[in-house]
């Protein structure tokens, strides 16, 4: 007699059922973050379409591949934190074209850092109080944005984010999905806030011809791939090891590398590891047995491709929309990767004043010689980080 956890339905639809969950969740929660900043480096919204809809297959072929691999529950994301520093950044000389040519950089850059290991040592050399201050100051515009917007739309994102906080106090994780469908439900009550009549929403697909400029290389892609290997690929290999799995990561961070390269010409930013729904995949609520929790990742994948053939749709709602209705709930959907990165940043005291010149400098928005604040931040921090030591070894 088998037991209830044992079972062959509960030992499928229970991994199964967190798989989709995680798929719904993690595109629900911060698509709105990758359009803004697609869109914000010059994407027209076929491109932006483009661009989420391929990075939504490609998260889900590289989950179900890594997964079944592995028998680990191997999550993949976008990097949201990448879509926000899009947001943030200035456009850069050469266009759309030059911000995808920076996308397959980046990608070339992650399988270095999975594939040769002097290259991912430098990284990891990056101090985590700078690279959380870095994160936080490229957020900093958009976790503001949902209380300017309460200022400017406040019929419209009043509502929504008291959704956000009531769902939030009993479903923290529903939080964002709910205040989504809040801004929907408002757009639909006051039509007069959409922007024009709804286009085509069959799936998107264009082939952008990427061309390479120094101003994108050092002001996109080099941040972008800072950005992930912070904020996405070393907390997603935390959570796995919490769980129990200890993957090499090296592999795991190349083979992302080769999908972000891959589906970067369609306008589509890094494929990373996940963080948050990784949680979802590689917890008990998945599957008592932790053997059988790959099955939840290879779930989330299998989701991750008929809702990147929608992703259309999502773009559709967010160009009709409002900007700052949009700014506003992805900056809500921010909010904790905000705090997480600030405390991150000033969690230690020598590296304090640093960590805060980092932050000031990559959330000011200031472009010199072409190149946006998050690189000048990161090298302002890491100035002043070796001086302040100098200084600490003569006192000593």
């Amino acid at each position: 007699m088998t037991t209830p956890a044992s079972g062959p339905a509960t030992g499928l639809l229970q991994p199964v059922a967190a798989g989709m969950l995680a798929a719904f969740v993690g595109f629900g929660s911060s698509f709105a973050v990758i359009v803004a900043g697609l869109t914000a480096m010059g994407a027209s919204p076929d491109e932006a379409a483009s661009g989420l809809t391929m990075l939504t297959i490609g998260m889900g072929i590289a989950g179900m591949a890594l997964s079944a691999f592995t028998k680990m529950p191997i999550s993949v994301a976008w990097s949201t934190p990448g879509g926000a520093l899009l947001a943030t950044t200035a456009a850069v000389e050469g266009g759309f074209p030059a911000v995808v040519g920076a996308f397959l950089v980046t990608g070339l850059l992650l399988v270095a850092a999975g594939s040769w290991r002097p290259f991912g040592r430098l990284v990891a050399a990056i101090p985590g109080p700078l690279a959380g201050a870095m994160l936080a100051g490229i957020l900093l515009p958009l976790v503001l944005a949902p209380f300017q917007a309460v200022g400017e739309i406040p019929l419209l994102m009043l509502p929504v984010m008291l959704v956000w906080l009531i769902v939030g106090r009993f479903w923290r994780l529903y939080a964002v999905p709910a205040a989504l469908v809040a801004a929907i439900v408002a757009l639909a009550l006051d039509p007069g806030a959409l922007a024009g009549p709804i286009p085509d929403l069959a799936p998107t697909f264009v082939l952008v011809t990427p061309t390479f400029t120094l101003d994108a290389i050092i002001g996109v892609a080099l941040p972008l791939f800072l950005v992930t290997m912070a904020s996405q690929n070393i907390p997603g290999l935390a959570v796995l090891a919490t769980y129990g799995y200890r993957p090499h990561p090296g592999p795991l961070i190349a083979w992302t590398g080769v999908a972000s390269v891959l589906v970067a010409p369609f306008g589509a930013l890094s494929i990373n590891l996940a963080a948050i729904t990784a949680a979802l995949c590689a917890g008990p609520d998945a599957h008592p047995l932790p053997e059988r929790r790959w099955i939840a990742a290879f779930a989330a994948g299998c989701a991750y491709v008929p809702i990147g053939l929608a992703a259309t749709a999502a773009v559709v709602l967010v160009s009709l929309a409002p900007p700052l209705l949009i700014q506003g709930v992805a900056g809500l959907a921010l909010l904790g990767a905000f705090a997480a990165a600030l405390l991150k940043g000033l969690e230690s005291e020598p590296d304090r004043i640093a960590a805060l010149v980092t932050f000031l400098l990559a959330g000011s928005g200031l472009v010199f010689l072409g190149i946006g604040s998050a690189f000048w931040g990161l090298l302002a921090g890491l100035a002043v980080s070796a001086l302040h030591g100098r200084l600490w070894r003569r006192e000593g």
